[in-house]
């Protein structure tokens, strides 16, 4: 069944968006042999396989940022979703999803909402996880609250 001497190399697939974003198609594309420095707004879809030096924000509700495993970014990240096959040194702030592949590699703080991690990924900094729809109820006084069912008196 198993033969010596036989051993494949199995490659890493590329990072794909998965789920909901499956069918999103790459808007932007810099190149593994490209190096950007400055700040970067983008709007859809944006796959990073060269090097960028500068901050990244999304402009869209549904900005996806795509990190190849030889892309790298020195900067501050602000999207909807991230996913992340490469390096990046700096904050990152996840309004939705960010998805970890193995040669995942972040240097600063993540900041998200729901988190994919696959066995490999790398974080050295805080996990912060913030939920989109926070509620705060405050009562003022003596002002009841009634959650599911229970009356309290503050």
């Amino acid at each position: 069944m198993f033969k010596k001497g036989n051993s494949k190399k199995i490659s890493q697939p590329a990072p794909q968006p998965s789920s909901s974003n499956e069918k999103a198609e790459v808007n932007t594309l810099i190149g593994a042999s490209t190096t950007l420095q400055g700040d970067i707004n983008f709007s859809g879809v944006m796959r990073v396989d060269g090097e960028i030096h500068g901050n990244i924000v999304g402009e869209n509700s549904n900005s996806i940022l795509i990190l190849s495993d030889n892309g790298k970014i020195i900067g501050e990240l602000k999207v909807d979703n991230l996913i992340v096959n490469g390096a990046i040194e700096g904050n990152v702030y996840i309004g939705e999803k960010i998805e970890l592949y193995p040669n995942a590699k972040i240097t600063g703080d993540v900041h998200y909402n729901l988190l994919e991690m696959e066995v490999g990924a790398e974080v050295n900094g805080r996990m912060i996880r913030e939920e989109v729809n926070k509620v705060e109820l405050v009562a003022p006084g003596n002002a009841e609250i009634q959650i599911e069912g229970l009356e309290t008196n503050t």
